[in-house]
């Protein structure tokens, strides 16, 4: 039940962000050639969306960390370049699809590219309780420095003062 909220809030902030860069696109374009404009919405997107996940999607309880952000943008990558690949395989065995079907083989693409990045995020990326940021007490939750040590006492030494050695020894 837990993976299934968490995938359900994974679709909402991704497919809300979806939206919103959707929609920000064109309106940047206007002011920028549109590739440029695509690049700067998808990054500051994947930004978004990595922080959204990371305390939202999966509850880490801090930011995402530069080591999240690049392994989200690599997950990201991939879900672009699988998509990408399953419109270019349409257009090589149909080289006229029609947009109904375009979009048909574009959104299934998007939706098993968008589970597999799920896969990627929770079991690899947002790993809770066995990764070395989230199961490392000497770490503050806000930082990574490392906080004061404890220090465990050592159990005091105390000569034997009855029998054994220490009676053999001793002068009499």
């Amino acid at each position: 039940m837990k993976s299934l909220t968490s995938f359900a809030r994974f679709v909402v902030f991704g497919g809300g962000t979806g939206v919103l860069s959707s929609l920000a696109v064109p309106l940047l374009a206007v002011l920028m050639p549109w590739t440029l404009s695509n690049a700067l919405v998808t990054l500051a997107s994947t930004v978004l969306c990595t922080e959204l996940h990371a305390r939202y999607t999966f509850h880490t309880g801090r930011r995402a960390g530069l080591r999240r952000h690049w392994q989200s943008a690599g997950s990201a990558a991939a879900a672009y370049a699988a998509t990408s690949v399953a419109v270019f395989a349409l257009h090589a065995v149909q080289p006229t699809p029609g947009m109904l079907t375009e979009q048909l083989v574009y959104l299934s693409a998007s939706g098993l590219a968008g589970t597999g990045r799920f896969v990627i995020l929770r079991l690899f990326v947002f790993v809770t309780g066995t990764d070395h940021e989230t199961a490392d007490p000497a770490k503050t939750a806000d930082t990574n420095l490392p906080t004061k040590a404890t220090t465990i006492p050592r159990p005091r030494r105390t000569p034997v003062t009855t029998g054994g050695l220490t009676t053999a020894l001793s002068p009499s």
